[in-house]
């Protein structure tokens, strides 16, 4: 009796591990989805959090189980272009900051720098704009972006390539 309950246990763990080994792996693809879609870096693991509350609260809504890896991405793709739109209503003008300054003359000047690469940023896709983010804010490597986004170095690099050439053109 004791090796069968000890055998049920070793399944049971066993099963439960397996179970969160995917879970993570769709957790991980949410994750490359909103990163994919959203403006704000930050909001894409808002997007997943929510895309996980909206599946448990709607999970009666999923038909087939074999589509959960789907219907759980479409579900992130869709919050996430709602944040898009929301922060896009919602977005704060640094006017308030520049005129409460003791240094005037130089926070205009940085806050023109500063919104002149947020529209230069708000012009390119997501995807474009994503990985310029990876590699100059956050200080990836080609080969660490190329991971993240599942695709050839040789691509993140002529896609960089494209990219910068792209705003060089815009800036002049």
């Amino acid at each position: 009796m004791n090796k069968e309950s000890s055998d049920a246990q070793s399944i049971a763990l066993f099963q439960s591990e397996v179970y969160e080994d995917k879970l993570i792996a769709l957790y991980n693809e949410m994750i490359q989805v909103a990163n994919a879609k959203v403006y704000n870096k930050s909001d894409a693991q808002d997007a997943v959090q929510e895309a996980w509350v909206r599946m448990l609260m709607k999970q009666s809504a999923l038909r087939e189980r074999s589509k959960l890896a789907a219907w759980a991405k479409a579900i992130t793709g869709n919050i996430a272009s709602n944040l898009n739109k929301r922060a896009a209503r919602t977005r704060p003008t640094d006017d308030t900051y520049i005129l409460d300054s003791t240094d005037r003359g130089v926070l205009r000047d940085e806050a023109a720098v500063m919104l002149e690469i947020s529209e230069l940023l708000e012009m390119l896709d997501p995807l474009s704009r994503t990985m310029l983010l990876y590699k100059f804010y956050y200080g990836f490597k080609d080969a660490e972006i190329a991971a993240v986004m599942q695709v050839p170095v040789g691509t993140i690099k002529a896609r960089l390539h494209r990219t910068k050439k792209y705003l060089r053109e815009k800036m002049s």
